[in-house]
């Protein structure tokens, strides 16, 4: 019994903190001007700085859970990658990223044990485990820049 056991709820302990994790992904959208007609994603362009002129559409936010580092660099590009389709469903033609950060980490852990006892030895097997997980934001405005004029 007690083999099986640890290996049955260790399995169980990670389904659960696997499902925790993928069930952590949210994004909000604040109208704050008009939408325009929807744009194809490819044709949304993200910047890091305010272009010269532009009209602001909407408010973009997006957080996403990660449990390690190259996690996190994913867990960024996707968020952006959501929001270029948000800002595409609006007619955005601009992606303004303005705030990308990450709250402390926290750390989930579990541990099994099972101990047995025979007539001469006492035998005791125990798992653990812990992640640091860490919940990135990313904050941004879906824009329109109007095409430059001619001759400037």
């Amino acid at each position: 019994m007690g083999e099986n056991w640890v290996r049955t709820v260790s399995h169980m302990m990670f389904g659960i903190g696997i499902f925790t994790l993928a069930a952590c992904a949210t994004s909000s959208q604040e109208l704050t001007g008009s939408p325009r007609s929807p744009l194809s994603p490819a044709e949304v362009r993200v910047y890091t700085q305010a272009p010269q002129s532009f009209e602001e559409i909407a408010l973009l936010g997006a957080t996403r859970k990660s449990v390690s580092t190259a996690g996190a660099e994913r867990a960024i590009a996707k968020m952006i990658e959501t929001m270029r389709l948000q800002a595409a469903e609006l007619g955005a033609n601009g992606l303004l990223l303005e705030d990308i950060s990450d709250s402390d980490p926290v750390a989930v852990g579990s541990g099994v044990g099972t101990q047995t006892y025979t007539h001469n030895a006492s035998i005791s097997v125990r798992l653990g485990g812990s992640l640091g997980v860490t919940k990135k934001m990313v904050k941004a405005r879906a824009i329109f820049v109007p095409p430059p004029r001619a001759g400037t």
